[in-house]
């Protein structure tokens, strides 16, 4: 077992222990919100908020540098991670699009509301989503490849409007931790956050670093397979 295998597995039972920790805290030790913020239901906060920061950020940041990496220069490892940051956003993004109108039914009574802020993190999520889509079915050609990562670069545009939509736009969207906001009243909520920002950083860095290494190793097998084609060895 090679040192990397030794601190994956670490990290992965790391991440394991802090979800277990969290779920139970959430769940036993978190006080229920007043009726207004949703609830019961405004527990799925302490897993939508931290969503929002790995899926629109932490993500996106990930593919922000392998994208602009790979158009400094093309290499099979920078393009496998920008692509795995470009996925692992849609995944967060989804989770964050998901648990919002779950939570926003309770609160709100409806599972969306054209609110400037969601309008652009929608926007967001299927600017990554076309990148995704892009690499899965347009080939991975060199051309495709350097489209994909300008797309890419393209999508971290609009995370600092998402950032200052509600101070520039407003809307309906709740402001609880920024500058403004009505907080967390009680300190075990606020440990929760803290927890969930934990265990979903973890998470992304798993399956940025899963993602990355199946699509590294799948752009080499690729490139091993045409080779052999080329040279006849599946002939006959």
């Amino acid at each position: 077992m090679t040192w990397q295998s030794r601190v994956f597995d670490a990290l992965l039972a790391l991440t394991a222990l802090v979800f277990a920790y969290l779920i139970f805290y959430i769940f036993f030790m978190t006080p229920t919100a007043q009726f207004s913020a949703g609830g019961l239901a405004q527990k799925i906060f302490y897993f939508h908020f931290p969503a929002i920061f790995c899926g629109m950020f932490l993500s996106a940041l990930f593919c922000f540098v392998g994208s602009s990496a790979y158009l400094v220069k093309s290499s099979d490892a920078r393009n496998a991670f920008a692509q795995a940051g470009a996925e692992c956003a849609v995944a967060f993004g989804f989770l964050m699009l998901v648990s919002g109108s779950l939570w926003a039914k309770k609160a709100w009574g409806v599972y969306w509301t054209w609110d400037p802020q969601l309008t652009l993190a929608l926007l967001t999520v299927l600017i990554y989503l076309a990148v995704v889509v892009l690499r899965a079915f347009s080939g991975d050609g060199y051309a495709e490849r350097k489209f994909a990562a300008a797309l890419g670069v393209l999508g971290t545009v609009n995370l600092p409007i998402i950032h200052y939509s509600v101070k520039k736009w407003g809307g309906n969207h709740p402001v609880v931790m920024r500058k403004g906001g009505g907080g967390l009243s009680d300190p075990a909520m606020a440990h929760a956050v803290s927890v969930g920002f934990l265990a979903m950083t973890l998470l992304c860095v798993v399956l940025i670093w899963l993602r990355t290494e199946h699509n590294f190793l799948r752009a080499r097998a690729a490139k091993v397979r045409t080779r052999a084609l080329e040279r006849g060895a599946f002939e006959g």
